[in-house]
């Protein structure tokens, strides 16, 4: 294997310059690949009748589509809402999407038996009528179940944590650096109006560091390419931030030299005594059982009234359940063993432990400015050619149509971005431990 070690910004990079990168990501995602077979066909509702209760469910927005055979198919149109043209060139999509749901929709876009111009209020749309289309843009029966069994070998356990961080978050620090904004924030920023990336994540920081109050002792759990430790260390703050990303490390190190002791740690290996603890973004790797587990670190790391400041990306309560019973496309090509927080649960886990839950925040349209800011830069990138070598066109596909699909389901409305103060109200530090 060709490993060559290069700086960017001054950050060490240890990339892989042989083969093809982010091939994990793909090669991991092909346990989730059902193609459409007999089975498939002979199991999946008539075609026809699909897209008859997709037209029913529709009760704003419009779907402007053109069939196989050339025709045209409207779907809504009784108020006003998302609208999105669909070419449908092949009934395969539609067996995909029946069979496999968002999985399958990905694998038709990417067999090319389905484009648009701009998917993304197609996304929108499908979430924001996701209660009503109820299953039938999900993977049914067998299908769901197999989902189900393949996101299973990509539990967060240390080992399959480990290995789950690695494969999106160690693409390369060169790769994220071509399309993130200077500061190197993968998280959504705050308050876009003026499309200000990077004063957006400023902005976002400055609401973090608020909520800390005067924090002193400050543990960053997933803390990224460090630029958060790095801005609360400039603002006094002792700063002790962890990470599972080698890549992500090594850059954070490079740029942050002082005032941050960055390690290489696994959150249920810590036990320290923190002023506060901060957050970002980083929850959504956790998976259900393991939420209890992070809210017993916060607990056991902070001090009596002591202060977490948590951002988190949370589905719509009443949608948990059915998109917790299968895998998304996310899970499936994207961040391997990731799940959205129902913030209910995650709630009442926190108050169980005596911390406080207060001040929540919402921002998801935030989010969805965040991300057609990052397609855009990446777009560039790629017209410009300055994306690393090593990435193939199906990867760069991949990645864009990731970007599309997230911005989508904030703008529909099912998936949000928060941000909460936690007050650890325990009186001594004994009822931590």
């Amino acid at each position: 294997m060709d490993m060559q070690t290069t700086r960017a910004n001054g950050a060490t990079q240890r990339v892989d310059r042989g083969g093809d990168r982010g091939q994990e990501l793909l090669d991991g995602a092909q346990r989730f690949a059902r193609r459409p077979g007999w089975f498939a066909r002979l199991t999946a509702p008539a075609l026809g009748k699909l897209l008859d209760r997709i037209d029913a469910a529709l009760t704003e927005g419009t779907i402007h589509g053109t069939l196989p055979d050339g025709s045209p198919r409207t779907l809504g149109g009784r108020a006003p809402g998302f609208e999105c043209t669909v070419e449908l060139r092949s009934w395969n999509a539609l067996v995909r999407l029946a069979s496999n749901g968002s999985v399958g929709w990905y694998q038709a876009w990417e067999a090319g038996e389905w484009w648009s111009p701009d998917p993304v209020p197609l996304f929108a749309l499908f979430m924001q009528h996701a209660e009503r289309l109820g299953d039938t843009g999900r993977a049914k029966g067998p299908f769901r179940q197999a989902l189900k069994l393949a996101h299973l070998v990509n539990r967060n356990t240390h080992a399959g944590a480990q290995k789950n961080i690695a494969a999106h978050y160690d693409l390369g620090n060169d790769f994220y650096a071509r399309w993130l904004d200077p500061t190197m924030s993968y998280s959504s920023a705050l308050a876009l109006d003026d499309g200000d990336l990077e004063a957006g994540q400023r902005r976002k920081w400055g609401a973090l560091e608020r909520r800390l109050g005067t924090p002193g002792q400050v543990l960053e759990i997933g803390c990224g390419w460090g630029s958060l430790a790095g801005h609360l260390a400039q603002r006094g703050a002792q700063v002790t931030a962890i990470s599972l990303s080698a890549e992500q490390l090594d850059w954070a190190r490079a740029e942050h030299p002082s005032g941050v002791d960055f390690l290489m740690q696994d959150y249920r290996d810590t036990d320290g005594r923190y002023d506060a603890v901060v957050s970002v973004e980083m929850v959504e790797a956790l998976g259900r059982e393991y939420w209890p587990t992070f809210m017993d670190c916060l607990a056991r790391n902070l001090k009596p009234g002591g202060r977490a400041a948590i951002q988190y990306i949370a589905m719509r309560d009443d949608l948990f359940e059915a998109y917790a019973a299968s895998a998304d496309f996310i899970q499936a090509y994207v961040f391997p063993g990731g799940l959205l927080i129902r913030t209910s649960e995650f709630r009442e886990l926190a108050v169980q432990r005596g911390l406080r839950w207060t001040d929540q925040v919402d921002f998801g349209q935030d989010y969805a400015e965040t991300l057609k800011l990052w397609r855009a830069r990446f777009d560039r990138a790629v017209a410009e050619d300055r994306l690393p070598a090593g990435f193939d066109r199906g990867f760069v596909e991949l990645w864009r149509y990731y970007l599309m699909y997230c911005e989508g389901g904030f703008r529909g409305g099912g998936i949000d971005v928060h941000q909460v103060t936690l007050i650890n109200e325990n009186e001594n530090e004994g009822e931590n431990r």
